[in-house]
C-alpha cells in the first residue's frame, strides 16, 4: 500500500514546485508520445505507458533484497533523496538502489565508456573510441585496484552498492529502466547486465582522464614548432604571474609555515631539444593524429584545458557574519543532461562502529559515498590542481620490441575483443613499453607517418620509425576509492589529511573547514618526479636519462595550509605554491585570473571592516567581471573609427563597467572584439592542427600544404581541430600573452599579412581597428543590424544535451531529450565561469556544474544547486527543475538535520528487508 504522503504542517510550499513541475512533466510526456507516434525516424509506436514505465516509485514500501533493516528514502520537492539506515551496508545498498532508480541509463553508458564497450550499445561507430580506451586499460587497472589494493571495508561498501543497483534491475526490461533503452531497442537488442563493484571504481579513471593536466599543452607545443620559433612558442606560454596573481599557499610552505626551498635547476629539453631536433615534421603529424583521436574520446567532465577548473574558497569565522567558517565550491565541467552530479544525503540514524556515516553533498551516479559536501564535523570542496601527471614518449619500435638503453626490449602485449552491436567483433593487440601503452597503435595515420619521421644522428636508427607511448599515474593501481569513504568519515584536519593522502588520482586541491572553526588546504595526488625534462614536450623513450623516479613526490612534501593568518584560502586552478618550492608540480598552471578576483573580493570586504555572509559568498560565485576587458577597453575606445556603423558599436564600450551580464550589449560587442583580436594576432599564425575545422586562410608554404597562390606565394590551409578545443581559446593564458605586448604597439604579433581583399596590418592600433570592424559585422550577422537589440546572452547560450541519444540520435528524438537554450551571463576566466572557446564561437562549453555555500556548524543554513535536476528520466518533473534557478544564480536551501529534512520531505519510500 502506498505510504501516506500528506505534507507535514508548514511544508505546503515545498510541495508546490512538485505539483507545478508535475503538470509540465505530463505535457512533455504527451509531446513525446506524439513525436514517437510520428516515428522518430523509425516508424515506431510508443505509448504513454512506455514513457512512464521507468519512473521510480518514491512513496510507499518496497522490498530490497539483502537489507538487514528498514531504510527510509525521503525526497524533497526537487526529488533530492536523503537516506536513513542503521548499518553501512544498508546505507550503500540503498544508495545504489536509489541512484539506479533515477540514473541507471547514465550509469550504464558511463561503465561502457570506462571499459571500452560503447560498441556493445551503439554499434560500429564507437569501435575506434573503444579501441583507444582498451589501450589505456581503465577497466583493467580498476580491476587490479579492487583485487589487490583497496581496503576490505571499501570493497564491502562497493559490493553493497552493487547489490542495491542489481536489486533495482532485477526482473526489469530495458524499457522499464529508461526511455532511452526503448529508443535503443529500435535498432539494437542490447540488454543491461548486472552492476559490479569494479564498474564503480572505473569511474574514477574517467574523472582522472579529463583532469589529467597538461597533455594537450604538451601536444600543442610540439605542433607549434612547424610554424613558430622557440621564442615565439615561449611568448604563447608565459610564466605564471606570481607578482600579480597569488598562489594558493602563499608562504612557500610544505608541512610547516617556515619551510623554504631553493629553486630547482633548469630542466633539460626532451624532444624539443637537441635529442631529435630533426624529427619535427613526422612527430608533429603523429601528434596531430593523436590530438584528433583525443577529440573523439568522450569528455565526461569537459574540454580538457583551461576550462576544466573550479572555484573553491573558505573564510574563517573571524571574518564571517556567522562566527564559523563559510565554504564555497563550484566545479567547472561540461554541461550535460543529466548533470554529472547527483545530490544526496547519507545518514546513519545513529552513528556507531557499524554505521559510520552522516554526510550529504554531491555524489556521482554509479559510485557510493559523497564526493563533495560535509558531514556532522567537517566540510570539504575540490578544484583541479592541474598537476602534470602524464608524459608522452617517442619510442623506437620494431617487430621485436622497443629500444631502451641500447637494447631491444619485448613489448608487454594483450589481446582485446570488442563486441559490436549488429556487427562482427573486432580484435586488437595492445602493446606496452616501460613508458606505458602505445597510443599511436590506435591511429593508422600515426603508424604511417612514424615510418617516415626524419631523425638526427643522436637518435636511434630510423628502422620502422617512431611510436608514441603514454605514461600516466592513473594507469597504476591506487587507493582513491578508499579516500572517498575516509573523507566522508573524517572528523578533523588530521583525519582529513589522512584521507587526502590516499586521493592519488586525479590530483585535486582540497579545501577544509570544521565546526571548531579551523580552515585548511591540502594538495594531494600521485605526482611524478622526472629524471630529466619538465614534461612540457615529448621525451625520447629510448634514453634511460628520461622517464620517472620509482616513487612520486612524498605526501609529506606536498603543500598544505592550516589556519593561515589572512583568514581565508582560495583555490581556483592557480599555482599552488611559488617557484621556491623544490618539486615541479606542473609548468602549465591556470594563470590565476579567477583566483585573484576572488581574493580581491574577500580582501576588499575585510579591509572595509565588514564580515563575509552567506549571501556574499553566493554573490561572489556570480561575479562576471572581465579582467581582459579592463585592460583592453581603455585602448579600444581611443582608436579613431571612420565607419559610422563600427563607431556606433565602439560607443557601447564607453563607460562600460566590464561586467558580463546576459542582457549586456557592451559585453557582447567586447567579446566579439576579443575573439577577433585573438584571431588576427595569433590564430591565423598557428598551424592548421590547432585552428578550428573549416576555417581556411592563406599562409606561408610549409611541407605538405597546398595549393599555392603563385602571385602571393601563399598556400590555402584549413583548420583541423574541433572548435571546442581549438586555439587561441581565449582563456587567461591568452590574457597574459596579450597583456605582455599591450604596451608594445609595433610588436611582431600585432602584424598580419593581407588576406583576400583585406590589407596587411602593421601595428596594434590597426589590428584593434580591424577587430572592431570584423566584430561589428560578425555580430550584425548573428544578432541583427540594430545594436539596441544586442545582448551577450543571445550569443552566449547554453543547450543541455542528453549525452548519448541527445547528440547522436534522430533529430526528433534529440529535440525530445535535450533542453534549452538558456541565455547566460559570465564568461571565460570570470568567477562565473560559463566558458566559451574564442577560436570556435560564443556558445557555452563548460559551466559551474553545481554551486554550494556551506554554513559550517549551522548546516541547515547551507545552500546548494545543481545544473539540471535529480532525475535522469527525460520526462520527469525533476529532469531540469533546478536549471532556471541555476542560470539566475539562485541557490536552494540545503536540509541536513533530521528536523529540516522532515520539514522539506514531500515523498517517503520505505525499503524493507524481504
Amino acid at each position: 500500500m502506498p505510504a501516506n504522503t500528506t505534507a507535514p504542517s508548514g511544508s505546503s510550499d515545498a510541495r508546490k514546485p512538485g505539483r507545478k513541475k508535475g503538470r509540465r512533466g505530463r505535457l512533455i510526456v504527451i509531446v513525446l508520445v506524439l513525436a514517437l507516434v510520428a516515428g522518430v525516424g523509425y516508424g515506431a509506436y510508443w505509448s504513454v505507458a512506455t514513457v512512464r514505465a521507468s519512473y521510480p516509485q518514491t512513496t510507499g514500501t518496497l522490498e530490497l533484497k539483502g537489507l538487514t533493516g528498514d531504510v527510509d528514502v525521503k525526497r524533497d520537492g526537487y526529488g533530492i533523496p536523503q537516506i536513513y539506515a542503521d548499518s553501512d551496508a544498508d546505507l550503500f545498498r540503498a544508495q545504489g538502489f536509489v541512484q539506479a532508480q533515477d540514473r541507471f541509463w547514465e550509469m550504464d553508458v558511463r561503465r561502457h565508456m570506462t571499459s571500452g564497450r560503447l560498441s556493445e550499445m551503439f554499434g560500429s561507430g564507437q569501435v575506434d573510441t573503444d579501441a583507444f580506451l582498451r589501450t589505456l586499460g581503465w577497466r583493467k587497472v580498476a580491476q587490479e585496484e579492487y583485487d589487490k589494493v583497496l581496503d576490505e571495508e571499501t570493497k564491502k561498501n562497493l559490493q553493497a552498492y552493487a547489490e542495491g543497483v542489481n536489486a533495482y534491475l532485477a526482473g526489469k526490461d530495458g524499457k522499464d529502466i529508461s526511455v532511452e533503452y526503448a529508443a535503443l531497442g529500435l535498432t539494437n537488442d542490447y540488454k543491461p547486465t548486472e552492476w559490479t563493484p569494479v564498474d564503480s571504481v572505473a569511474w574514477l579513471k574517467a574523472m582522472a582522464w579529463d583532469l589529467r593536466g597538461n597533455m594537450q599543452d604538451e601536444i600543442d607545443r610540439s605542433l607549434l614548432t612547424s610554424r613558430l620559433s622557440e621564442e615565439q612558442i615561449e611568448d604563447l606560454y608565459p610564466e605564471y604571474p606570481f607578482k600579480k596573481n597569488k598562489p594558493i599557499v602563499e608562504n612557500g610552505a610544505v608541512s610547516s609555515v617556515t619551510g623554504e626551498f631553493a629553486p630547482e635547476a633548469e630542466p633539460s629539453d626532451g624532444i624539443g631539444g637537441d635529442t631529435v631536433a630533426g624529427a619535427t615534421e613526422g612527430l608533429n603529424t603523429q601528434l596531430s593524429a593523436l590530438s584528433d583521436t583525443l577529440d573523439e574520446i568522450p569528455a565526461l567532465l569537459g574540454p580538457n584545458g583551461n576550462g576544466i577548473g573550479s572555484n573553491s574558497w573558505v573564510v574563517d569565522g573571524k571574518h564571517t557574519t556567522t562566527g564559523k567558517p563559510l565554504l564555497a565550491n563550484d566545479p567547472h565541467l561540461a554541461p550535460m543532461l543529466p548533470s554529472l552530479w547527483y545530490q544526496m544525503g547519507l545518514h546513519c540514524r545513529e552513528v556507531s562502529k557499524t554505521c559510520q556515516y552522516d554526510t550529504a553533498g554531491y555524489t556521482f551516479s554509479g559510485m557510493p559515498g559523497v564526493i563533495i559536501g560535509h558531514n556532522q564535523d567537517i566540510a570539504w570542496g575540490f578544484t583541479n590542481l592541474g598537476a602534470d601527471v602524464t608524459d608522452l614518449f617517442l619510442e623506437k619500435v620494431s617487430a621485436d620490441g622497443y629500444q631502451y638503453d641500447g637494447k631491444t626490449e619485448p613489448f608487454v602485449t594483450r589481446e582485446e575483443t570488442i563486441k559490436v552491436a549488429g556487427g562482427k567483433s573486432r580484435k586488437i593487440t595492445v602493446r606496452e613499453t616501460n613508458n606505458g601503452p602505445l597510443v599511436s597503435d590506435r591511429s593508422s595515420e600515426m603508424e604511417k607517418v612514424g615510418k617516415r619521421a626524419p631523425v638526427t644522428n643522436a637518435a636511434p636508427d630510423r628502422g620502422d620509425g617512431y611510436a608514441i607511448a603514454l605514461k600516466w599515474t592513473a594507469l597504476d593501481p591506487g587507493k582513491s576509492m578508499d579516500a572517498v569513504f575516509e573523507l566522508n568519515r573524517a572528523k578533523d584536519f588530521k583525519t582529513f589529511r589522512a584521507a587526502a593522502e590516499h586521493f592519488e588520482v586525479p590530483s585535486q586541491n582540497l579545501i577544509y573547514a570544521d565546526t571548531e572553526g579551523n580552515i585548511g588546504y591540502q594538495a594531494p595526488g600521485k605526482i611524478p618526479v622526472r629524471l630529466k625534462g619538465d614534461g612540457t614536450m615529448p621525451s625520447p623513450g629510448w634514453s634511460k636519462q628520461y622517464g620517472w623516479e620509482k616513487d612520486p613526490i612524498p605526501f609529506d612534501e606536498l603543500p598544505y595550509e592550516y589556519n593561515p593568518e589572512r583568514g581565508y584560502i582560495v583555490t581556483a586552478n592557480q599555482a599552488v605554491i611559488d617557484d621556491s618550492y623544490e618539486h615541479m608540480l606542473t609548468k602549465d598552471w591556470g594563470y590565476g585570473t579567477r583566483s585573484q578576483r576572488i581574493n580581491d573580493l574577500i580582501q576588499k570586504k575585510i579591509d572595509g571592516g565588514g564580515k563575509v555572509s552567506t549571501d556574499d559568498m553566493q554573490s561572489m560565485q556570480m561575479d562576471n567581471q572581465s579582467a581582459i576587458a579592463a585592460k583592453l577597453v581603455p585602448k579600444l575606445v581611443k582608436i579613431g573609427i571612420s565607419d559610422k556603423s563600427v563607431r556606433e558599436a565602439q560607443k557601447l564600450l564607453e563607460g562600460w563597467d566590464y561586467t558580463q551580464d546576459s542582457d549586456s550589449a557592451a559585453a557582447a560587442y567586447f567579446n566579439g572584439v576579443w575573439r577577433n583580436i585573438l584571431k588576427l594576432a595569433f590564430g591565423n599564425k598557428l598551424p592548421k592542427e590547432l585552428r578550428p575545422k573549416g576555417e581556411c586562410i592563406y599562409v606561408r608554404p610549409a611541407a605538405g600544404t597546398g595549393p599555392v597562390d603563385e602571385q602571393n606565394k601563399l598556400v590555402r590551409e584549413c583548420g583541423q581541430r574541433d572548435p571546442d578545443t581549438a586555439q587561441p581559446d581565449g582563456g587567461d593564458r591568452w590574457y597574459e600573452v596579450v597583456e605582455s605586448i599591450l604596451d608594445d604597439p609595433d610588436n611582431e604579433w600585432w602584424k598580419a599579412p593581407a588576406q583576400g581583399r583585406e590589407e596587411a596590418i602593421d601595428n596594434r592600433d590597426q589590428l584593434f581597428a580591424r577587430a572592431m570592424e570584423d566584430a561589428r559585422w560578425e555580430l550584425t550577422a548573428k544578432l541583427g543590424k540594430d545594436i539596441s537589440t544586442w545582448n551577450w546572452g543571445r550569443l552566449h547560450q547554453l543547450t543541455l544535451r542528453n549525452q548519448t541519444l541527445g547528440t547522436e540520435g534522430p533529430d526528433l528524438l534529440q529535440r525530445a531529450l535535450n533542453r534549452g537554450p538558456w541565455n547566460l551571463g559570465g564568461g571565460e576566466a570570470a568567477v562565473d565561469a560559463t566558458g566559451w572557446n574564442a577560436a570556435g564561437g560564443y556558445g557555452v562549453i563548460w559551466v559551474p556544474s553545481m554551486r554550494m555555500v556551506v554554513n559550517v556548524g549551522d548546516w541547515d543554513k547551507s545552500r546548494w544547486i545543481n545544473l539540471t535536476g535529480a532525475s535522469g528520466h527525460a520526462f520527469s518533473a525533476h529532469y531540469t527543475d533546478q536549471t532556471d534557478k541555476w542560470a539566475d544564480g539562485e541557490l536552494l536551501d540545503w536540509s541536513y538535520g533530521k528536523g529540516a529534512v522532515d520539514k522539506s520531505t514531500v515523498d517517503t519510500l520505505t525499503l524493507k528487508k524481504p
